[in-house]
């Protein structure tokens, strides 16, 4: 089958890591019978952006909508105030397409070393579903600053009948963050997790939240996911605060099987989760709509100190790319990609500095290609 995979690079180390997934992807597709992959690269980043002072343009969103899935490499530059390319593309392309599911798999390969004591690939195997699209990133919020008395004679008045909360009259500003939840986004990422739970053959879905003081937002959490488990008579179910998981997570990572988690405390426990799979440099991810355009990556930043070195760890794009494949419904490909990463890594020959190797950037994405092309 013919896919057209949209290419962004990105910044930093995103380049870099991005070409040896591409040289991953190329070579699959030249062993499998039937795959075609044509790649298009699109430019948007720091770099496209401090030339143009462009994000992502209408007429991009327009062409990367006719695309099969999105590969990205990273996003952030020094150059560009924080929050400016993560929110202006990142985000947008999520909003965009409705990528309302974030997938991680948190998986530990042979070879590679767990800082958890005693753990090894049989203690970590299991899926964090992070809602993508509500919570506190939804961009509700502001600053109030440079009241009057009597104007914030006023707020302290409401906030004190609203909220129950007593705000110092002399202070001149304020900011606040509204968290919203709705009960068709909850549904369907909460759907999602028990139907991946259901195709992987895993017996257990964890809800996490913090409903013992965020009610309002995690109480509708709690009654969509008992609501949707009716459906999965099937699978075990329960549901953790976030806190207790974050604790978890390190304790006993073999109890978890399929996590799903509203989108803040999913980005928190996902970077804990890439640390206990042995570091960023292994940790993929994507960002899924199943009836649209859905985007990979790994989930490590721009590393721009590491920029144009040849030293980062490209498996965690790698192994995005083998989740793209899966996601197109290649999965004899996506299989043949994991198989040569776990071989590589089993080898140990071929190793980058993060994990106590000497390997290239470029030597590990030709070490999985030839691996790609012996297991075929």
């Amino acid at each position: 089958m013919k896919h057209k995979v949209a290419v962004i690079p990105g910044d930093g180390i995103g380049p870099e890591v991005i070409r040896e997934g591409v040289k991953v992807l190329r070579t699959v597709a030249e062993v499998t019978p039937g795959l075609e992959l044509k790649f298009v690269e699109f430019p948007y980043g720091a770099e496209h952006y401090l030339n143009t002072k462009e994000l992502v343009p209408e007429d991009g969103l327009k062409e990367l909508s006719k695309m099969s899935a999105i590969y990205l490499g990273a996003l952030g530059d020094p150059r560009v105030p924080t929050g400016v390319l993560e929110q202006g593309i990142l985000l947008k392309l999520r909003f965009y397409f409705e990528q309302y599911v974030n997938l991680r798999p948190v998986k530990l390969y042979p070879g590679v070393p767990c800082p958890l004591v005693g753990k090894g690939p049989e203690h970590v195997n299991f899926y964090v579903v992070r809602e993508n699209t509500e919570d506190f990133y939804v961009a509700i919020g502001g600053r109030a600053r440079g009241k009057s008395r009597a104007e914030l004679e006023v707020m302290r008045s409401i906030y004190r009948a609203k909220f129950g909360l007593d705000i110092e009259v002399d202070q001149d500003e304020i900011a606040y963050q509204i968290g919203v939840i709705s009960r068709k986004g909850a549904e369907r990422v909460i759907r999602y997790a028990f139907e991946l739970a259901r195709k992987k053959g895993k017996k257990r879905v964890t809800s996490v939240d913090k409903a013992n003081v965020l009610t309002h937002v995690y109480g509708l959490w709690r009654e969509v996911f008992e609501q949707v488990a009716k459906e999965y008579p099937e699978i075990e179910t329960e549901f953790s605060f976030v806190d207790a998981v974050a604790m978890w997570f390190v304790k006993n990572p073999e109890w978890y099987q399929v996590v799903v988690v509203p989108n803040m405390f999913g980005d928190i426990i996902t970077d804990l989760g890439a640390i206990i799979q042995g570091g960023m440099g292994l940790a993929p991810g994507g960002n899924i709509n199943p009836e649209w355009v859905s985007m990979f990556e790994p989930i490590h930043g721009s590393a721009p100190k590491h920029a144009g070195k040849n030293r980062a760890n490209p498996l965690a794009t790698i192994l995005a790319g083998q989740m793209l494949l899966e996601h197109l419904g290649e999965q004899k490909a996506a299989d043949l990609v994991e198989r040569a990463v776990i071989e590589v890594l089993r080898e140990g020959k071929v190793r980058t500095y993060d994990l106590g190797g000497e390997a290239g950037t470029s030597d590990v994405g030709d070490a999985v290609a030839a691996k790609v092309k012996e297991l075929s």
